[in-house]
């Protein structure tokens, strides 16, 4: 029977590790969310013994209330630990074992049927003898199933225990080749033989048990926990609440490098920009060899295996733990004017290898030696930590996982946003997070290196020419702008600097179900913070909120130099036509050669309805690669200047289309894309460019237009305010859109697509916004053609007697009008 532990193929037979129901109707599992329990032990000074894994059990029961059972009460959501390899229980169950740290060792999720597990046995031997690993043995785990409801049961697999030895690698370096061979395993079995195997670690320094189980089962399970002989200096453990993928054997925590209280909410778009950076990955550790590890993060797996995948390949390709962490989960930076600046070159130049992984998070990790936890950058996860006189350090999301006599207590507190607390059993001490970021900050010539960042005040002055109000009609009209839209929206950002007031709901039709041609953006609902997952107060919590990002091409993630910040800082994500001019000229006269720009032109044949429009598409997809195959770092999509033949492919298809096609590639981060939209007015239209992968928005148009009615309407603000204005209350309408999903940056809310679709074909949603959900299906590039031909026909009549005297349309969809939308 074919074994899918993570896949989504309603088509496939469900594999006997996967109790997810497949997606079906208006139900689909990746919509679940998340809540869990997370807890470490550890002794200071790094003594192994039994009872540190004892107490580690006992904090896990402890929090049986943080996790989830089904409806029979003894198939529980997941629970595991995480310990060091117990050399003491090792070298008896295999005799003749070299030391510590020179073997590898693993329990493997298999095939239950007997056939099927020899037959994968032999392949992994056969992998890892390839990558120089040599196999001492295997060993069937013991467990006791006799407690395990009927749903856990059906889909347990066999556990069996591998050890591995190299040619003399240990530690670290025995663990790349191990992550070589277990990557190799879960791709190529998979393919190969039609079973999916999973380790929940392979590993010299640290071995993981877990399952699909309520925490008090977990030592009743496997009685290995149990044994006196299994020793450990630290045990990093977790209670699952799966409400963010279906409970199943291998998406029970813990990971093989962390423990995880929350949900990464922009988890999708991190997976995408991964992936992106795949073509750029190259280390000494794997060399040519590295791309048996693609892809890094494993497709369908949950954000928490994801977050895991990621950090594996940070750590592994060698960054410090505590400074990979970091790069994942930064400290609220931006707007700290207490930050030490070493500390903040450290963040920014980070910000220019990748994009934080956001969301309310606590997040405990360990690599055998180092264990620590982290809070994401607003501390919306609780987390505290006692120390003991002995040595003994107790971290839990809540008090109470273990009795401590008071009177021993030496030092306790909890956990603060961004801070990281950290114990090194090596160096048999704390380590402050003062003393963690003083060591980080002056590893690496940051401030220099930052140098190469360019601010955009910095680019040479361009001129821009003035819109033409005989122009400018035509082109708001192809772009379907109304005057009710440019009253009742734009004005008010104009002449305040905010977002036009107004309330909630609506009483029009969906656009999918008007008659009237809606605009592409308006087929798309934001996503709010759900379940256990907060939104932020964006006005009283500015403090961790950044609308700044980063523009241009990215390098290789695992050799941070000089070269991985040759980008433009952008203060805030919409930009205006010359500063849009400013960046797309940034290199004529060859003084940043870094910062070639390709213009790319959004247009189809109007007159050839959908097949031109994804014929134009196909064309505008190979210019976005033929011009990064030339050397162009940023890429500029322009839907502007529709003409009577030509008409504008709206701006959301265009961004999506090339975005995903380059991830697709593995193309995306050698380019920052930036999107001269004719279309977008609003802040929604912004929102949804930026979640698409734009990394910067130029509304042309709706600039023109401002311009256009200052200069007809002398009463009004002066131009350079107007724009000012205008650009302030955009920036801030973003922020305010991703507050609501508990998202604080936008540099990690770019790609994120935290938006569902409602009345798009799957068609559709499936070859331009890629993982989008989209419930009820609907319109295509047909219909969406149609609905640009009609505002086309407006824009340009074929009377000439009706060109004399265009017109915007009115509106109605906030007002009713009679010939307006209906109410």
């Amino acid at each position: 029977m074919s074994q899918r532990l993570f896949g989504r193929d309603s088509s496939a037979t469900q594999g006997p590790l996967d109790a997810r129901p497949i997606a079906q109707g208006l139900y689909d599992p990746i919509n679940e969310h998340d809540s869990c329990g997370v807890s470490f032990v550890a002794d200071m000074h790094g003594r192994a013994t039994h009872e540190i894994v004892r107490t580690g059990l006992e904090a896990l029961t402890c929090m049986q209330h943080r996790g989830a059972t089904n409806a029979e009460a003894n198939t529980g959501d997941g629970a595991g630990i995480l310990t060091q390899v117990p050399h003491r229980l090792m070298a008896d169950l295999f005799p003749g074992l070299p030391a510590a740290g020179e073997y590898a060792t693993g329990i493997g999720f298999l095939p239950s049927d007997d056939d099927a597990r020899h037959l994968v046995k032999e392949r992994i031997e056969k992998i890892a003898l390839e990558e120089g690993l040599t196999t001492v043995g295997w060993r069937n785990v013991p467990v006791v199933s006799a407690g395990l409801g009927d749903q856990a049961r059906s889909v347990m697999p066999s556990f069996d225990q591998i050890v591995l030895v190299g040619n003399g690698q240990r530690g670290i370096d025995l663990d790349r080749l191990a992550y070589l061979v277990r990557k190799r395993i879960e791709h190529e079995i998979s393919s190969d033989l039609g079973h999916d195997v999973y380790f929940p670690s392979l590993s010299s320094r640290t071995l993981v048990y877990k399952g699909m189980l309520t925490t008090p089962q977990l030592s009743e399970f496997f009685p290995d926990l149990l044994d006196e002989r299994f020793e450990s200096a630290l045990a990093l453990v977790h209670s699952r609440f799966s409400t963010n993928t279906f409970p199943s054997w291998p998406l029970a925590h813990p990971y093989r490098f962390v423990a995880h209280n929350g949900e990464i909410n922009t988890v999708m778009g991190n997976r995408n920009w991964m992936r992106a950076r795949e073509a750029l990955l190259a280390s000494d550790h794997w060399g040519d060899r590295i791309e048996k590890l693609f892809p890094i993060c494993t497709p369908g797996a949950s954000d928490t295996a994801s977050f895991d995948e990621a950090l594996e390949l940070l750590h592994l390709g060698g960054y410090e733990l505590p400074h990979a962490v970091l790069m994942m989960i930064p400290e609220a930076w931006e707007k700290n004017q207490t930050m030490d600046a070493a500390q903040r070159d450290f963040y920014r130049f980070h910000s220019s290898l990748m994009e934080p992984w956001d969301g309310p998070a606590s997040v405990a990790f360990t690599d055998g030696t180092v264990i620590g936890a982290v809070l994401d950058r607003n501390g919306l996860r609780p987390s505290r930590y006692w120390v003991t006189e002995n040595g003994l350090v107790v971290m839990a999301s809540e008090v109470g996982v273990i009795d401590v006599d008071a009177s021993k207590i030496v030092r306790k507190g909890r956990l603060e946003p961004g801070k990281m607390f950290l114990v090194d059993t090596a160096k048999g001490r704390i380590v402050d997070d003062d003393e963690i970021m003083t060591d980080l900050a002056k590893s690496k010539p940051y401030a220099e290196w930052l140098a190469n960042v360019i601010n955009l005040a910095d680019l040479p002055d361009r001129p821009v020419s003035h819109p033409v109000h005989e122009h400018l009609i035509p082109q708001l009209a192809a772009n379907g702008y109304t005057e009710e839209e440019l009253d009742l929206l734009v004005e008010p950002m104009v002449l305040s600097g905010a977002e036009a007031i107004g309330s909630m709901g609506t009483d029009t039709p969906l656009p999918v179900l008007s008659n009237r041609p809606r605009q592409l953006f308006d087929y798309f609902a934001q996503l709010f913070a759900q379940v256990t997952n907060p939104p932020l107060d964006a006005i009283r919590e500015e403090l961790v909120t950044s609308a700044a990002s980063t523009l241009g091409p990215e390098s290789n993630l695992l050799d941070p130099g000089p070269d991985s910040c040759h980008q433009i800082a952008l203060p805030y994500p919409v930009i205006t036509r010359h500063e849009l001019t400013q960046i797309i000229h940034a290199n004529d006269e060859g003084v940043f050669p870094h910062l070639k720009s390709a213009v790319i032109r959004g247009r189809y044949p109007v007159a050839e309805g959908g097949e031109g429009l994804r014929a134009a598409l196909e064309q505008v997809r190979a210019q976005a690669s033929a011009a990064i195959a030339d050397g162009a770092s940023i890429i500029v999509l322009s839907n502007r200047d529709a003409t009577a033949d030509l008409a504008p492919i709206p701006s959301l298809l265009l961004t999506g289309a090339v975005h995903h096609h380059l991830v697709r590639e593995k193309t995306r981060t050698q380019a920052g894309l930036i999107i001269d939209a004719a279309d977008a007015r609003e802040v929604h239209h912004f929102a949804l460019l930026l979640g698409y992968g734009a990394a910067a928005i130029c509304p042309s148009v709706v600039m023109e237009a401002i311009e256009d009615r200052i200069a007809w309407d002398k009463s009004a603000a002066d131009i350079y305010t107007a724009r000012e204005n205008y650009l302030k209350a955009a920036s801030k309408g973003v922020v305010k859109v991703m507050s609501k999903m508990g998202i604080s940056t936008v540099a990690s809310y770019t790609g994120a697509q935290i938006f569902e679709a409602i009345g798009i074909g799957h068609e559709m949603i499936d070859e331009y916004f890629t993982g989008t959900t989209s419930k009820l299906g609907g319109i295509g590039l047909d219909e969406l053609a149609e609905e640009c031909a009609v505002r086309h026909r407006r824009a340009f009549p074929d009377r000439p007697e009706l060109i004399a005297h265009r017109e915007l349309d009115f509106g109605g969809e906030y007002q009713w009008r009679r010939e307006g939308e209906f109410h």
